[in-house]
C-alpha cells in the first residue's frame, strides 16, 4: 500500500506526499489501497494510471480535479481561477462564489438605480457633470449585464453538477469525450445538485 498524505484548502486543494517512483507502480488492480481503487472506479474503463497522475504535484487525482498554475496545486472539482479574487473556485468555494456574484449584482441594480434617479433630480448642474453621469451609468450599466449573465451562467451549471473548465473544454477532457453534450454526466437531478452544491461534503477524497 503506498502511503499517501492529503489535505485541503478553501477552495478543495490537495497535497500529497506521493513520490514518482511509487506512481509509476500504481496499477487499476494490482493496489490494496481502497482509496486507489475509488479513484479508478469513477474513471472510464481503459484510463491508465497516466491519465490520473498530476505531473507536477505527484498525486492520484479525482475525476473533475485539476491542476491550477497560478496557485500550484490540485483543486477539486475545478471551476476556474478567478483573477479579481486571487484564488481557484473549486468544490469548498463555489457556492459561496455565486453569492459574491449574486450581492455584488444586487449592488450594481442598485447603484443603476440611484444614477437613474439623480439623473432625473431638478437641479442646476453643469453640463459636463451631467455628461459623466451618463457615461458613468452607461458603464454600470454594462458592467450589470455582464455580472447577470454570469450569475445566469453559475447558476446553470450549479443545478447541472458542472463546472466552468468542463463547459469550455468539454472535448479535451478525456473523461468526458463521447458524451453528448446534452448529456451532463454528473448530474443527479436538480434538487440533489442544488444541495451537494450548497452543503458539499468531502467523502474519501480528503
Amino acid at each position: 500500500m503506498i502511503k499517501k498524505r492529503q489535505s485541503s484548502s478553501k477552495h478543495g486543494s490537495l497535497k500529497s506526499s506521493t513520490n514518482r517512483p511509487d506512481l509509476e507502480k500504481l496499477r487499476p488492480m494490482s493496489s490494496s489501497s481502497s482509496w486507489l481503487h475509488q479513484i479508478v472506479d469513477l474513471y472510464p474503463p481503459g484510463s491508465s494510471n497516466r491519465d490520473w497522475t498530476c505531473q507536477y504535484c505527484k498525486i492520484i487525482q479525482p475525476p473533475r480535479t485539476r491542476h491550477c498554475h497560478d496557485c500550484d496545486k490540485c483543486v477539486l472539482q475545478f471551476d476556474h481561477h478567478c483573477v479579481w479574487l486571487g484564488t481557484c473556485i473549486g468544490k469548498k468555494n463555489h457556492c459561496r462564489f455565486w453569492w459574491y456574484i449574486f450581492e455584488e449584482s444586487i449592488l450594481s441594480t442598485w447603484t443603476v438605480a440611484l444614477y437613474i434617479e439623480s439623473l432625473h433630480l431638478d437641479i442646476e448642474k453643469v453640463w459636463w457633470k451631467d455628461f459623466i453621469g451618463v457615461i458613468l451609468l452607461a458603464i454600470l450599466i454594462f458592467i450589470l449585464m455582464f455580472l447577470l449573465l454570469l450569475l445566469m451562467f453559475h447558476t446553470y451549471i450549479a443545478l447541472t453538477n458542472q463546472t466552468t473548465y468542463e463547459v469550455a473544454r468539454r472535448k479535451r477532457i478525456f473523461y468526458l469525450r463521447g458524451i453528448p453534450d446534452r448529456v451532463h454526466p454528473f448530474s443527479k437531478g436538480i434538487c440533489r445538485n442544488i444541495y451537494d452544491f450548497c452543503f458539499t461534503r468531502e467523502n474519501g477524497f480528503v
